[in-house]
């Protein structure tokens, strides 16, 4: 018997499909995983890809040869950003006031820690005419577990809940990402030895 899921991919006693509840987005989110991220148990691009139906999830380092994604890249009646805080990255929130409702929009997410996205954004060149966007909307990720040199760090799944809550429709019920997220960050936080948490992640 595996001792991982195969639905999440994560352990069994970590397993997060009970708390995945589908969500029926517009937007389109490609996540591009680096291979290191797939077994990490606090790993949030699975809440992502399990939770929208509208959503891919590709794994690797260099996607310029990736044959999948530069096809779903030519399609010309979808207009593709890359959340990369680059120098010529815009604000998300300017899309929407250009965008056509006839077209699909498709944000892309890297999924690694800072130094990994950097190496995937730089071998990947087939992302690089691509227009990049930065989240106008962030304060402060609550990814208490991982620590981010970046003071406004978000992970993958607060990213992908930020990107969503700009192009889609207020009314769209967004939350049960975050509530998964908790969930597993509690779980796992459970699962440190006494202190370990306080000493090594607050503050």
């Amino acid at each position: 018997m595996s001792r991982y899921c195969d639905n999440c991919g994560k352990a069994n006693k970590a397993c997060i499909c009970h708390w995945i509840k589908p969500i029926a987005t517009q937007t389109e989110l490609w996540i591009l995983q680096h291979p290191s991220e797939v077994k990490r148990a606090i790993g949030t691009a699975r809440i992502l890809s399990l939770s929208l139906p509208n959503s891919r999830l590709w794994v690797g380092e260099d996607f310029s040869h990736h044959e999948e994604l530069n096809a779903a890249l030519a399609d010309s009646e979808r207009d593709i950003y890359v959340v990369y805080p680059g120098e010529r990255a815009t604000a998300l929130s300017d899309i929407v006031e250009h965008a056509q409702p006839s077209r699909k929009n498709v944000i892309i997410l890297l999924d690694g820690t800072w130094k990994k996205a950097y190496k995937m954004w730089q071998l990947s060149t087939n992302l690089h005419q691509l227009p990049l966007v930065h989240l106008d909307n962030v304060e402060t990720g609550n990814y208490r577990i991982r620590k981010s040199p970046k003071e406004q760090g978000v992970s993958t799944v607060e990213a992908g809940f930020l990107a969503l809550s700009v192009l889609e429709p207020a009314s769209l019920n967004l939350q049960p990402l975050l509530d998964a997220f908790e969930n597993m960050i509690n779980f796992q936080i459970q699962q440190m030895p006494p202190g370990v948490f306080d000493k090594n992640y607050k503050g």
